[in-house]
């Protein structure tokens, strides 16, 4: 069984939610990119850590751990950390979809401070138009086109899941966890 995972995907694909099944389901720990990636601040995902503190955090974690499921993006700032890889598991879900589940997890953790007139209004329509150009790459960060060349350099193996129905993709990535 690979015990080395890292989960990638589009912002609103489940790769946190899936990564953190996974790990649960499995017994192995769960990390997430975004806790390297930014600083834990009262307003979050507003400050980034600086990328050597990144690397030594989130390369610490994984080398503590015996058995994990890493989600979120690496790519710009984690590159380094891929050869720690068994398995890359490529989550996917429809724009429509993606764009659905990140307005309402805004709403989750915003209320009506995301929604029209609200102080946080702004920033959510920021996040979704930075989030609805993924497939076309055309924003900076986090895109198709970074996320397939960065796959073609992996020499571990790559599993492509549409996440569609949770249960279902939990399930797959399981299955190709075990493979």
């Amino acid at each position: 069984m690979r015990t080395h995972i890292h989960v990638v995907g589009a912002s609103g694909s489940g790769t946190t939610t899936i990564g953190a099944r996974v790990a649960s389901q499995l017994g192995f720990e769960h990390l997430d990119t975004d806790d390297y990636f930014w600083v834990d601040t009262p307003e979050p995902f507003t400050v980034t850590r600086p990328l050597a503190d990144r690397l030594r955090l989130l390369g610490g974690a994984l080398a503590a751990g015996e058995a994990w499921v890493l989600s979120g993006s690496i790519t710009g700032w984690g590159e380094s950390l891929a050869s720690r890889f068994d398995l890359v598991i490529r989550l996917e879900a429809p724009d429509s979809l993606r764009l659905t589940r990140l307005r309402d997890r805004e709403y989750a953790r915003y209320g009506d401070r995301a929604l029209p007139g609200g102080d946080h209004f702004e920033d959510t329509e920021d996040f979704l138009t930075w989030a609805a150009a993924y497939e076309s790459g055309t924003r900076e960060g986090r895109s198709r086109p970074v996320h397939e060349a960065w796959l073609d350099t992996l020499t571990c193996p790559v599993v492509r899941i549409v996440n569609l129905d949770l249960d279902e993709s939990v399930a797959g990535v399981v299955r190709a966890i075990g493979s």
